[in-house]
């Protein structure tokens, strides 16, 4: 199954995104084929505000699992995150 999470940083978060990109982007590598894809929310000023990842999971459970270990998540640069199921129907490379 996918989910979707729906990642809104702090207002207040400051430089947090960047002192922890890093180690981040480390994570979802090595996440493999469980995470189908992932990138930033912008705001009009092009400035990440959030995140979005859309992974492989046999559970909501294991996906807060997962989002938990997040680098992100784990510095508290998350101001919410919301898990949604997700049915991928247009432009899905594995329904082709």
């Amino acid at each position: 199954m996918l989910f979707a999470l729906l990642c809104e940083d702090r207002p207040d978060a400051g430089s947090l995104r960047a002192e922890t990109r890093t180690e981040h982007l480390a994570h979802l590598k090595a996440l493999g084929s469980t995470l189908r894809f992932a990138g930033p929310f912008l705001d009009e000023t092009e400035k990440p505000v959030g995140s979005l990842l859309v992974v492989e999971a046999e559970s909501r459970e294991a996906v807060e699992a997962l989002a938990a270990q997040d680098p992100y998540a784990r510095a508290g640069l998350f101001q919410s995150v919301t898990v949604r199921r997700w049915n991928w129907t247009v432009n899905n490379p594995d329904a082709a």
